[in-house]
Order: C-alpha cells, then sequence, then structure tokens
C-alpha cells in the first residue's frame, strides 16, 4: 500500500534538540524494539512522536527504511559508547556488557532486524558492516605490533569477544535462572565472568 503524503504546507521548523524527525527515530526505536518489524505500527509511531503518519512517511519511505535509519543510528551509539581497545578485550567486553544490561531494548531491537531482515542488504547493515571491518583493522594492527596473539583470526577474535560479552542480554532467561539459582547471583557476578572468559582466551596486552 502506497503511504499518503503530507499536504504540502510546511510546518514552522522545530527547535534543533527535538525536530519531528528526532522524534520519529526516538519514538520508532521503542516501537521496533517492543514489536519488531513487522508488528511494528507507523501509527503507534506517529502518535508517540506526536505528528501525523504522512508526516513519518515524508521522512521514511516505509518502515524498512526506518527501521534501518535506527539501527544504523544505534551502531554507531554502541561503536561510540563502548570503544574498542585491542590492547584490553576484557575492558571491551565489560562496556558492551554494560551498554546492554542497562539498555536490553536495545539488544531487541537489533536482534529483529536479524531476525526479520535475513540476507536483506539495508543502508543499516552497510553501516554495521563498515565499523565491524574498522574493529578488525584495530585488531590485526594490534597483532602486527604484538600486543595481541597473531594465532587467531581477527574477525574470530571480534566475533568471539562480542558473543561472550552478549551472553547474558542474548538469554534472559538464563539471567532469570543465575539471579535465582547461581551461588553468587548478582549482574556484578555475571559481568564479572564474561570479563574473565575473554581475558583467558585474549589477554590484556602488558
Amino acid at each position: 500500500m502506497s503511504p499518503s503524503r503530507d499536504s504540502g504546507q510546511t510546518a514552522p521548523p522545530a527547535p534543533a534538540s527535538d525536530t519531528t524527525r528526532e522524534r520519529v527515530l526516538t519514538a520508532a526505536m521503542e516501537e521496533f524494539a517492543r514489536h519488531g518489524i513487522a508488528g511494528a505500527r507507523v501509527d503507534r509511531i506517529a502518535k508517540l512522536a506526536k505528528t501525523s503518519k504522512e508526516r513519518v512517511y515524508a521522512y521514511f519511505r516505509g518502515k524498512d527504511a526506518l527501521y534501518a535509519d535506527v539501527a544504523a543510528r544505534e551502531h554507531a551509539v554502541i561503536a561510540e559508547a563502548t570503544q574498542l581497545d585491542p590492547s584490553d578485550l576484557p575492558g571491551y567486553a565489560g562496556r558492551l556488557f554494560d551498554y546492554f544490561v542497562a539498555r536490553p531494548d536495545h539488544h531487541r531491537l537489533i536482534t529483529w532486524g536479524r531476525l526479520e531482515l535475513p540476507g536483506t542488504a539495508t543502508p543499516a547493515d552497510e553501516h554495521a558492516q563498515a565499523l565491524l571491518a574498522h574493529k578488525i583493522d584495530q585488531l590485526r594492527q594490534a597483532q602486527q605490533a604484538g600486543r595481541l596473539d597473531p594465532a587467531w583470526d581477527p574477525a574470530d577474535v571480534l566475533a568471539l569477544v562480542n558473543q561472550l560479552a552478549t551472553t547474558w542480554a542474548a538469554q534472559p532467561e538464563h539471567l532469570e535462572a543465575a539471579a535465582a539459582h547461581a551461588v553468587d547471583p548478582t549482574t556484578a557476578a555475571r559481568r564479572a565472568a564474561v570479563v574473565t572468559a575473554v581475558e583467558r582466551l585474549f589477554p590484556r596486552a602488558r
């Protein structure tokens, strides 16, 4: 179904810190994290953003395009917030753990894209791939400088560290089980386990 267009009247500009487009992106992130891509509804996004459905479509061609923009921004925010340090992969894993423990909805947002848009090339995928390529290059340079074991392929290093760091975010049922049955049920203990596992695989540079 083709989206309807705006009436053509130009709305007065919103303050730079609270533009309509920014409100739409913020609302869309919440909607996609909660309902996925297929289950998300543009009318709910528009209502939450305090704008019209037509205005949303004036900015974005459809839900997939809107999701792609939201996901691309989130990948950039994660990269900035967690900052890969090839000489301290345990520290990087700890930062990733902290990020997603504080923002489980952000992990769900990314997971929905993997589930619902597999094999679909989007700007979000291109941006994510560029970020991953940069991190792999950082790891390769660390190996060449003698700060990281060169026996590992840097692509494997990145994948394994990311997987360990997001273990609990990806398996909330295990987090609930740990809270009820682990010797130490605290989140701090889960974080320590992640950091220790990465340290044993990829020790900090001395």
